[in-house]
């Protein structure tokens, strides 16, 4: 498949060469510089270069048309830093573009002639059924972006029967979280930590508490440059001593503690200048949890058929991801992996996706080509700290409708219907 960029790079010297040819005309040659200029500013992303106007915000939730105009009222809302820290990607942020670049990449077949005017859009996982095919990914200290924080999201995807993930580094617990689902507890997502008796810890504190999954995430490596978000903190002028506890020496570094972590809660206290240990995790360290619950794990962050294949053999549910393009920068999208892996994992296992998903039509794509449930992060974070739960609330509400229209749009009722062969690579 051509890369886009070489594309473009090769676009970009055919029309520099024709500019400059004495046997164009005028006319031409201005259209010419016209299209340059255009390409200069265009994303090759069609859902980012739509026609938008930045001095237009949204003023309720209500007023939202689909699930990026709450992404300008977030932003105008919440501190440099804490903007920063979301909207970040890894590196030169390659992996982050190529998530929503290659979902363009892969077109729908629709189907005709069938009646569509009853679709059921729901799913079984995580021993429940769901009204919808998707779910809120953990994302850490929601409070960051709205007081309402994880508790908000939690009562919002409750509110709509939704899965939720929980982080580690949430800044309402586990216990508080599931208060606010009222009936469906979340699912917990563990980072390996240093010491075996942290992990214990959450583990057991999760599985007390009805969770009935673990998300072990094991592309949290920390050999990468958050280069926008480090560029937001030394641009914000806050106090971050306001929101966190901070190193004696550098007022700019928050620290993990029991004020900004509250599932740590029940961490004993000599343990707590320990940290996260990502470099470290290994199949060894995953069968150490699988020992140690009885919760279903899914291992969050695969993007390579062999570890794919792996998870299938140990018996643990796969979670394509790339971490929202945070964690690496490969240039290799979710979806992409997502291609290579549901053939080579042949329904032997649930697979879930995140990273890059935007739209129902997004979620329809990746179900067809093979995953159970696809989840976003993003979009939420967007909603809550736009207008806080009531946000959240209407980004699922968009997101549930998008997914209804687009199994419509390709003639399926249920997503049972939805299959590989529906699925095409697009030019």
């Amino acid at each position: 498949m051509n890369n886009p960029t070489n594309v473009n790079t090769s676009r970009r010297r055919l029309l520099q060469y024709l500019a400059a040819s004495p046997v164009v005309a005028a006319g031409t040659k201005e259209a010419i510089a016209a299209t340059m200029a255009e390409m200069q500013t265009r994303s090759d992303d069609p859902y980012i270069w739509r026609p938008f106007d930045p001095n237009y915000l949204i003023e309720k939730p209500e007023d939202a048309l689909d699930v990026f105009e709450f992404e300008p009222v977030a932003h105008k809302n919440v501190g440099a830093a804490h903007w920063g820290f979301m909207s970040t990607g890894a590196d030169g942020e390659g992996t982050y573009r190529a998530n929503r670049q290659d979902i363009a990449k892969f077109a729908m077949r629709s189907h005709r002639l069938r009646d569509v005017t009853k679709v059921d859009p729901s799913v079984t996982l995580f021993g429940h059924t769901w009204s919808a095919p998707f779910l809120t990914c953990p994302t850490g200290r929601n409070g960051m972006y709205h007081p309402d924080g994880e508790a908000g999201v939690g009562r919002a995807a409750g509110r709509h029967n939704i899965p939720q993930g929980l982080a580690t580094n949430a800044n309402f617990s586990i216990t508080e979280v599931n208060k606010a689902r009222n009936g469906t507890p979340v699912l917990f997502q563990l980072y390996q930590q240093s010491n075996w008796e942290i992990s214990k810890s959450l583990i057991a504190r999760a599985e007390r508490e009805g969770c009935k999954a673990i998300l072990l995430t094991v592309d949290g490596l920390s050999a990468r440059k958050d280069l926008q978000f480090n560029r937001a903190v030394r641009a914000d002028t806050r106090l971050c001593a306001t929101c966190h506890e901070v190193r004696p020496n550098n007022p700019k570094s928050p620290i993990l503690s029991s004020k900004s972590t509250a599932n740590f809660s029940e961490v004993p206290a000599e343990l707590w200048d320990q940290k996260f240990t990502p470099d470290k995790m290994t199949w060894e360290y995953v069968k150490r949890v699988r020992d140690f619950t009885k919760m279903d794990i899914f291992v969050k962050g695969i993007t390579d058929v062999d570890d794919a294949v792996q998870c299938a053999k140990l018996g643990y549910g796969v979670w394509v991801s790339n971490h929202g393009g945070r964690n690496e920068d490969t240039n290799r999208s979710s979806i992409a992996c997502l291609a290579d892996i549901a053939p080579a994992v042949k329904g032997k296992v649930p697979i879930v996706i995140d990273s890059g998903f935007r739209r129902g039509m997004d979620i329809v794509k990746a179900l067809s080509m093979g995953a159970t449930m696809v989840g976003f992060g993003r979009p939420y974070i967007w909603g809550l700290g736009a207008f806080g739960e009531a946000g959240v609330d209407k980004v699922i509400q968009i997101m549930k409708a998008e997914v209804i229209a687009a199994m419509q749009q390709v003639g399926a009722t249920s997503v049972k219907e939805l299959r590989p062969d529906m699925v095409i690579r697009a030019l």
